[in-house]
């Protein structure tokens, strides 16, 4: 869990006032973080929202996922360039995808593919940047070591700031952890940037950071350079959504009884205190509302559905993230994984076939089957990508690895999307014979995320903000043509 340092600086009487109102609620230092940020935040300006029509499920695979193993293999192409897996057919006529992912190969009538999603960038921060905000340009100034203000605003931001949220929940929640490099350096891209942090998405964080341990754990924890390892975590840390012990029903009312006289005096503070007022709201929401608190608590959830999903990291989040959208969060960014797991530079095949690609085909297929038992698919989209792809031919860095594995690539990557409207069963441009360049329909992290915000009913038309109060256009190229 992430320290807490405690300092004492001098505070005035309307600041006692609100943090009092929030310590009223019982939370954890955790949500209390998130909510000073939302108070001590000012946007400076009002703007109609819009009310989403769908919700979204963006399932992001820090590191780069090799196209040639997952969904865009290249079975007649030679040893250097094939690898070393074979592919299998899907129900789609003529498709195939790696033999590693059995399970999507069987539900196939139920998503289709982007072969040819591209970007100019090799580099794992730039290349974040570009994915999780949707541009196919690098703001002024941007810096590949730390986020910056003046970055662009993540897709996840922008559905914080653009959309109207659903049963006082924040509209767009990012689990179970932030992008942290191995060295503790924060990646770039996952924020609100421009739009200020009042704007952020909210970071569940539920896993615990640890520098060399990457996959899905407990079981398919792994270190890239396969050295001796154990698994060195075992559990999510949820936050802890219920009321203190001591704070029964009737106490709970008098609390927010005395909310409503704090508020009579803030309505004659600041417009700064309206933030509080929303972010006040979401926590009521998750404190007092069973089916939310629920969809946060894995141990209330059956054995049976949490071996259905896979009973790891990997489950755990897209199993929390398909009860998010059922109690109305608009988009949930999932990252399976934490930075770098997808990194296959070296000892790919064995790191795929036995660490990565099972747990991830396992709790995909459950999301798509789960979501449409629940009649929830054709209201929700889910997205999966990388920030790149992979080389087309093998490298060996013999220094660092034992086995082979593929570099960085961002010239070409599969997309893999369902639900939401989506048609299943079709393929979207190609790349090569290779698979290292777009052959047909090339696709920009542009329109990428501008399929994202037009399934979200966000109108061509809208605009966010920066602290400056200048208007930018959301939409930075068109919604991907033939999916829908």
């Amino acid at each position: 869990m992430t320290s807490v340092v405690m300092r004492h600086p001098r505070i005035h009487r309307r600041s006692a006032i609100q943090a009092g109102a929030i310590g009223l609620l019982g939370l954890g230092l955790g949500e209390l973080a998130w909510l000073r940020t939302k108070a001590t935040a000012s946007d400076g300006f009002h703007r109609e929202k819009t009310r989403p029509r769908k919700s979204v499920i963006f399932i992001f695979l820090s590191g780069g996922l090799a196209q040639h193993e997952s969904f865009d293999p290249k079975p007649d192409a030679p040893d250097e360039i094939r690898g070393e897996f074979a592919s299998i057919p899907t129900r789609i006529p003529g498709v195939r995808i790696c033999e590693h992912l059995p399970g999507l190969a069987a539900c196939s009538d139920r998503w289709s593919l982007v072969r040819s999603l591209t970007h100019k960038s090799n580099d794992h921060s730039a290349s974040h940047l570009l994915m999780l905000t949707g541009r196919s340009q690098l703001p002024p100034g941007f810096n590949p070591a730390a986020p910056k203000p003046s970055d662009w605003p993540s897709i996840a931001a922008v559905t914080t700031a653009i959309t109207e949220p659903r049963n006082n929940l924040p509209p767009a929640i990012v689990l179970p952890e932030k992008l942290v490099h191995r060295t503790g350096r924060v990646i770039p891209g996952q924020f609100a940037g421009q739009l200020g942090r009042n704007q952020e998405p909210w970071f569940l964080e539920a896993s615990p950071f640890e520098a060399n341990a990457y996959g899905a754990y407990p079981d398919y924890e792994f270190d890239h350079q396969q050295k001796a390892y154990s698994a060195k975590r075992s559990q999510f840390v949820l936050p802890d959504l219920s009321l203190p012990e001591a704070v029964d029903s009737f106490r709970f009312d008098q609390r927010l009884q005395l909310l409503q006289i704090v508020d009579s005096q803030r309505r004659q503070l600041e417009y700064a205190a309206h933030s509080l007022d929303h972010a006040r709201q979401n926590a009521i929401s998750l404190l007092t509302d069973a089916k939310v608190r629920s969809a946060f608590d894995l141990q209330k959830t059956s054995e049976k559905e949490r071996e259905r999903y896979g009973n790891n990291s990997f489950g755990w989040s897209l199993l929390i993230a398909a009860r998010l959208v059922e109690v109305g969060v608009n988009l949930v960014q999932v990252n399976l994984g934490n930075n770098e797991t997808w990194d296959t530079h070296g000892n790919a095949f064995p790191h795929l076939k036995n660490k990565l690609l099972p747990p991830t085909d396992k709790a995909v297929s459950a999301l798509l089957e789960d979501l449409s038992e629940r009649g929830l698919l054709d209201d929700t989209l889910i997205v999966m990508a990388g920030e790149f792809g992979r080389t087309p031919r093998i490298s060996t860095l013999t220094q660092f690895y034992k086995g082979p594995g593929r570099d960085h690539w961002g010239a070409v990557q599969s997309l893999f999307i369902a639900g939401g409207g989506v048609v299943g069963g079709r393929v979207i441009g190609s790349s090569d014979k290779n698979g290292g360049y777009p052959a047909s329909e090339p696709i920009t992290p542009d329109q990428f995320a501008a399929t994202i915000y037009s399934v979200l009913g966000i109108p061509p038309t809208a605009a966010w903000y920066d602290a400056e109060n200048r208007p930018h256009h959301v939409y930075t190229g068109e919604p991907i043509r033939g999916l829908f």
